[in-house]
């Protein structure tokens, strides 16, 4: 009896790890310190351990990723192409997450860094840090990209003489009911409100164009609650968060908080901030710091407001990119100058990150993905 027990949970257990779902990290890098292009790890959740399966080549800094609401395809944007940047679509294999390089198209603007997937898988937002300006791809059925449908391009400065001497388009975050993007505008301190036509690729300013946030801030990425009622804000420059409220409707944002500190009171050396997210419950909300080198850990009250409650230091250089694990599980971060992604333990009650022990060394890491296998 007791050997055929045995028997019994060891098959169970064998059943219940086959059964679980693949998991891959795609890592977008630059082209630098020996980097080969897109890197494709296999992530095993029961242990957060991380693998090497693949690297997709590609020389000209595919740093910023998206994947297709399909989970077909992926696209990344390259940064590091002279002149005009441009964006590549890859297919995902569906047993193992393997990456092929199908198209690429012009970005319509130099220094790509960023990219966004509307939730029909229509049309592609790219941003184009260096040549200030906001394209509109279009998605084929197949999933290769054609050509832009819209470009815009923008003017102004701010108060910064070096990083505010023009404007530089840094994100685009589509809402959750899919009616609005988000644009964000290093260079002048504005967050631009667009509607968008999903059969013509078009886009058009919405009723409230646009909301500001202090000169000198320097608006970088966002993060929508998931409650869809709040917006959260890096602002670059002044390492600080901005909370607005969203409204579904219009798309229209109201400034609940500005300048929201994020790095400790008595740090007194250089540091600018890059990525946002939220955890799946909305509870927690976290910001990375390069400089300070670490994730800043905010709670969040029920009206939205948020409030610094500690601090993780990421183990490495420059953390640019993060991730939060979709079921609250696990944080990824990826500290670009040090080439490591280090992996946490996420407690959902009180948000405190804890190291797993697991780190893998990437070539100049910038965007994290994490897709599961069909």
């Amino acid at each position: 009896m007791k050997k055929l027990f045995t028997l019994t949970a060891l098959l169970v257990c064998f059943m219940v790890h086959a059964q679980s779902p693949k998991e891959i990290l795609y890592v977008g890098t630059y082209s630098t310190r020996g980097s080969e292009g897109v890197y494709v790890l296999e992530f095993d959740r029961a242990n957060g351990s991380l693998k090497q399966i693949q690297t997709v080549s590609n020389a000209k800094s595919p740093s910023f990723l998206a994947i297709h609401p399909t989970g077909n395809y992926l696209y990344s944007v390259n940064e590091g192409a002279a002149n005009s940047g441009g964006v590549s679509s890859y297919t995902i294999e569906p047993k193992t997450g393997r990456l092929t390089m199908m198209n690429q198209q012009s970005s319509h603007g130099r220094g790509p860094c960023h990219i966004a997937i509307d939730q029909t898988g229509k049309l592609a937002f790219v941003s184009n840090y260096g040549g200030g300006t906001f394209t509109v791809l279009p998605i084929r059925n197949d999933g290769t990209l054609g050509l832009a449908t819209d470009t815009l391009k923008y003017e102004g400065k701010g108060t910064h003489p070096q990083r505010q001497e023009k404007a530089h388009i840094h994100s685009a975050t589509v809402s959750p009911n899919n009616r609005f993007v988000y644009v964000c505008d290093l260079g002048t301190d504005k967050v631009y409100i667009y509607e968008f036509d999903k059969a013509s690729g078009k886009v058009k300013p919405a009723a409230t164009p646009y909301a500001s946030v202090s000169p000198g801030s320097g608006p970088r990425h966002i993060a929508i609650h998931p409650n869809g009622k709040y917006l959260y804000l890096v602002e670059e420059l002044t390492s600080t968060v901005a909370t607005f409220a969203l409204n579904s409707k219009t798309g229209a944002l109201t400034l609940l908080q500005d300048n929201v500190k994020t790095l400790p009171a008595d740090f007194t050396g250089k540091n600018t901030s890059a990525d946002i997210h939220t955890d799946p419950k909305g509870k927690f909300l976290f910001h990375s710091n390069r400089g300070y080198d670490a994730l800043a850990i905010l709670s969040i009250a029920n009206d939205g407001k948020v409030s610094l409650i500690g601090q993780q230091p990421t183990e490495g250089k420059t953390p640019r990119n993060f991730l939060v694990d979709p079921k609250g599980e696990y944080v990824f971060a990826a500290n670009q100058d040090t080439d490591n992604i280090v992996v946490y333990k996420l407690d959902g009650k009180t948000g405190k990150l804890t190291p797993t022990g697991t780190q893998l060394n990437v070539p100049s890491p910038v965007c994290l993905k994490l897709f599961t296998v069909k």
